[in-house]
């Protein structure tokens, strides 16, 4: 049986954290960001967990992550 391959795009994106949940970072943050309150901007910063619902999909896009 050959190996899975692993989405590259995926792999730059996402990673694993010790309990097995799926990170993200936030999107929104790249321009037009004067228009942006500071709040919105700093929540922004802080990564976020990919929903199980999603995280079914990417943990696929991922086969030796986990």
């Amino acid at each position: 049986m050959p190996k899975i391959k692993t989405k590259r795009s995926a792999k730059k994106r996402f990673s694993v954290t010790a309990k097995g949940k799926v990170k993200m970072k936030k999107a929104f943050l790249r321009h037009c960001l004067t228009c942006k309150d500071a709040k919105r901007k700093r929540d922004l910063r802080q990564g976020g967990l990919v929903a199980e619902v999603d995280a079914k999909r990417v943990r696929r896009f991922l086969p030796y992550e986990f």
